[in-house]
């Protein structure tokens, strides 16, 4: 730091007296001056490279992306945790009357433990993967399950720089497995699922815009489910084979507010809807689940913990029968030395 002011205060004399320097360009004192001035002003092996410095006046000047930067990481913890309530009828018919009629309620836990790893392949290009771990446990049966659940992958783009005061869009796309456990390859009346069962590719956009010191968000997106063939799942006296689940259909829109430099609260609601999935048995029977709506409300609050850490917890609450009844979420960045830029 000292060396710069010097250098600094060397230069100032130096630009600020050029006429005296001209007339005394023949006197042997001044010119050992220019000398020593030239000499603090060379290059040091320790100096930053000035090529470099303008490299990054360059850089910070051209197009900006809200993704990963080209060539960087981010590895992300997540826990969430949602509960679904229920009530199911006991029902025993015999001979066309009803012998039994009970009333059962019922709840399931689900606790996901998700570990998402994104990586800047261009400026406004990121892909990334979703790894999640699940425990479920269902109080009615007290059934449970420890296992992972559905690997999903995912492709960000943003097709234009942020520009600011202007709107921001950010395509996106995503392939999730059936990593998990099936619903449809186990007993349904001594085992849980931890997946869907089914293929997904999904597609949308999402939108954003900043009106300091709230941020509008939006997204919108489709899915297509990949029918599955060649299941032998036993579901009473009949053999279930395949499953022709629908397509889906999801929106969401929120804003976020920047309460201080190191608070934020943000707000956004969510509506999904799932088409008919039909099963079909090896008798040639096909029985066929309704079409579902569901809506989701979401509160969240980020907490800057330091300069490069974030913790986000949320609350959810249902909106829709379909819906689970209410979820709790926490997130945060995992920051390893191997992964800096």
């Amino acid at each position: 730091m000292n060396r710069w002011v010097v250098r600094g205060l060397i230069i100032c004399s130096v630009a600020g007296q050029p006429t005296l320097l001209w007339a005394q360009d023949n006197n042997g004192a001044q010119e050992e001056n220019v000398d020593k001035a030239r000499e603090a002003l060379a290059k040091q092996q320790e100096d930053e490279d000035s090529t470099k410095q303008l490299e990054e006046v360059f850089q910070s000047a051209e197009k900006n992306y809200s993704l990963q930067k080209n060539g960087t990481h981010a590895l992300t913890y997540s826990f969430d945790y949602s509960y679904t309530g229920d009530q199911r009828l006991d029902v025993n018919i015999s001979d066309g009357s009803v012998r039994n009629l009970d009333i059962v309620p019922s709840a399931t836990h689900n606790f996901t433990n998700a570990f998402s790893y994104d990586y800047g392949l261009f400026d406004n290009l990121t892909i990334g993967t979703r790894i999640p771990l699940v425990v479920k446990y269902d109080t009615q049966d007290e059934l449970e399950i420890y296992d992972i659940g559905d690997v999903s992958f995912t492709a960000r783009w943003q097709p234009a720089a942020y520009i600011p005061g202007k709107m921001s869009t950010t395509l996106f796309t995503s392939i999730t497995t059936k990593t998990g456990v099936s619903p449809y390859e186990i007993d349904v009346n001594r085992q849980l699922s931890t997946g869907s069962g089914y293929y997904t590719v999904a597609g949308g956009v999402s939108m954003s815009k900043v009106l300091d010191p709230v941020v509008l968000f939006g997204s919108a997106s489709a899915s297509y489910n990949v029918e599955v063939e060649d299941l032998e799942q036993v579901r009473g006296a009949r053999l279930l084979t395949t499953v022709e689940p629908g397509f889906g259909l999801s929106a969401s829109m929120g804003f976020a507010y920047s309460l201080s430099y190191d608070i934020s609260l943000s707000v956004s609601s969510q509506i999904s809807y799932s088409d008919e999935t039909t099963l079909t048995f090896s008798n040639g029977e096909a029985a066929v689940a309704q079409d579902q709506m569901t809506g989701f409300l979401s509160l969240s609050l980020g907490t800057r913990v330091s300069d490069t850490t974030i913790i986000n917890t949320s609350v959810g609450i249902g909106l829709t029968e379909d819906a689970p009844d209410f979820s709790l979420g926490v997130s945060l960045p995992i920051n390893f030395s191997g992964l800096r830029e």
